[in-house]
């Protein structure tokens, strides 16, 4: 196959840029190229015009990407130069601020695809309409209003901005992401999800159009499942579209579901298309190991090593009296262990308590971050970084430096997170809240484990980090930007722009880029096979006349 015209790729509704780097990243840059990036949060649209950049450098002018390492080294104040001031510009022009479903925003797409988009070549369509509507949590939250109506929810409909463009334009395949409560969600009464699928598989008729027979086949990436126009969505098993990331390397146990929308031909054919390949667990303790260890610091009062040094094991001491005064409703042998790691961890501080809390930048020594895994270390690390972007830790206040060590402990001894108030059952671990003994906020704290995946990295810990508490006890913290990063497979080098809140918000809400990979060789298959069937097709004039 000639490699030297790219196929090209329209991302909506982008993020940071999570499913694109995976395309674009593919066969080392080689096989896939982004013509437009849309997304309409300005500080994601700052990375996603970052990412662009870098890639256009490694493309086009490498002799230039020192630049690019100047700024995320700290040896210049902007990622730009003279000689990278094209590349930088033309990462303006590919990734764009807009707001789809918006007048403005649409005729902005619109313009731009009309400028860029040569649709006599095959193109793919990616990315993943806001899934806040559809989650099981914006779903109990939007319960939680008397005023709120699921028919007045203009983001169950964005999805509909998405089809709007595969009916205008035509893609040859479309990958479309989203969260696993779309297969539950209803509006009206109504599941919305069948919905969908007629959609997307006859978009001409779901827009009120003429239909002129351009159809899509909606098929899963990990069975056999597929859904066509005028099947009927009763018969189709949906939890078949549903992706598990921890089946496929992805050290995360992230479940989305993520439809293959391949264009069918005048016969109603497509060409075959790959399965995700399954793949061990791969474990945070696997690819957080050897980032370099650090403290949080003090949300209140003076931060100091020492006076960090000394919040915590106070906290430990405190620990320690109160699991000796009460018993441990898991048993002696159970209450015994904990007491003693509790004992370990206090003696662990006094030589090996990390002594820095991180920073935007933060030193990094050649042995780091390694994994041991080839092809991870080969995705994740870059040796012209001098540094660990965006690895700080939180501030935390003395209670959670309690809770967080405590469930660390727990987490050691046990092998699992402590739940709820039974197993967070000593009195200084109780938060004030009203509903904490209800039941309902059993994983408010949640330890990541050493030697499992991690549960799903969701936009969530922007918020706070009871839910992501690092395995190390002796680090007394919440993850990292960095460290949720890595569990994402965003590599190394990808620097997020914003303060720390935001850069959580960004990893949270991407797409894993390491699995996005993983598909894009699937749709580089697919457009391949067809493309070859067309060859077929020419070299017999009678079947061009069959049609």
């Amino acid at each position: 196959m000639n490699r030297v015209q790219p196929i090209q790729v329209v991302d909506l509704f982008a993020g940071p840029g999570g499913l694109g780097e995976g395309f674009s990243s593919y066969d080392n840059g080689q096989r896939f190229e982004i013509v437009v990036s849309a997304e309409k949060d300005p500080v994601a649209h700052r990375t996603l015009r970052l990412r662009a950049f870098f890639r256009l450098l490694k493309q086009n002018n490498p002799e230039a990407l020192s630049d690019y390492y100047a700024y995320c080294n700290g040896l210049a104040s902007e990622p730009w130069s003279s000689r990278s001031e094209h590349e930088w510009k033309e990462a303006g022009d590919e990734a764009r601020c807009i707001t789809l479903g918006s007048e403005k925003g649409n005729e902005e797409l619109d313009s731009i695809l009309q400028r860029r988009l040569d649709r006599e070549l095959p193109w793919v369509l990616i990315g993943g309409p806001p899934c806040q509507a559809y989650s099981l949590v914006g779903r109990a939250r939007n319960r939680g209003n008397a005023d709120y109506r699921p028919e007045d929810d203009h983001r169950h409909f964005l999805y509909r901005e998405y089809l709007r463009i595969i009916q205008r334009y035509r893609p040859t395949v479309f990958v479309m992401e989203n969260v696993k409560g779309i297969l539950s969600s209803k509006v009206g009464g109504k599941a919305i999800f069948p919905e969908i699928l007629q959609d997307l598989a006859n978009p001409d008729v779901a827009l009120g159009f003429t239909d002129v027979g351009r159809r899509y086949r909606i098929c899963s990436l990990v069975t056999d499942e597929t859904y066509t126009a005028g099947t009927d969505p009763a018969t189709i098993d949906s939890s078949g579209f549903v992706i598990r990331a921890e089946r496929h390397g992805i050290p995360q146990a992230r479940h989305r579901v993520i439809l293959l929308g391949i264009a069918e031909d005048e016969q109603g054919m497509v060409p075959e298309h790959g399965k995700l390949d399954l793949r061990g667990e791969v474990t945070v303790g696997k690819v957080l190991e050897k980032l370099p260890p650090l403290r949080s610091s003090l949300s209140r009062g003076r931060d100091s090593n020492e006076a960090w040094y000394t919040e915590t094991c106070d906290q430990l001491d405190l620990l320690y009296r109160e699991l000796q005064e009460r018993p441990f409703k898991s048993g002696s042998d159970s209450k015994l262990l904990l007491a003693m790691e509790l004992q370990q961890i206090r003696r662990d501080m006094l030589n090996k308590a990390p002594d820095d809390i991180g920073g935007l930048r933060y030193r990094r020594y050649e042995s780091e971050g390694r994994t041991g895994d080839r092809e991870l270390d080969r995705w994740y690390l870059d040796d012209r970084l001098q540094v660990w972007l965006n690895h700080e830790a939180r501030g935390h206040m003395p209670s959670d430096l309690r809770r967080y060590v405590y469930a660390a402990a727990f987490a050691k001894v046990a092998g699992y997170s402590p739940k709820g108030h039974l197993e967070f059952d000593l009195p200084s671990l109780a938060p004030e809240h009203k509903n904490w003994e209800s039941g309902k906020f059993s994983d408010r704290f949640r330890v990541q484990l050493r030697n499992a995946p991690s549960t799903t990295v969701t936009s969530h810990i922007s918020k706070d980090g009871h839910y992501f508490i690092h395995y190390d006890p002796v680090q007394c913290r919440s993850l990292t930007v960095r460290e949720a990063a890595r569990l994402q497979t965003f590599p190394d080098n990808y620097f997020f722009q914003g303060n720390r809140t935001q850069q959580f918000h960004q990893v949270g809400n991407a797409v894993p880029p390491l699995l996005a990979a993983k598909i894009a060789a699937i749709v580089a298959g697919v457009v391949d096979k067809g493309h070859r069937s067309i060859a077929d097709a020419a070299d017999r004039p009678e079947v061009l006349d069959a049609r």
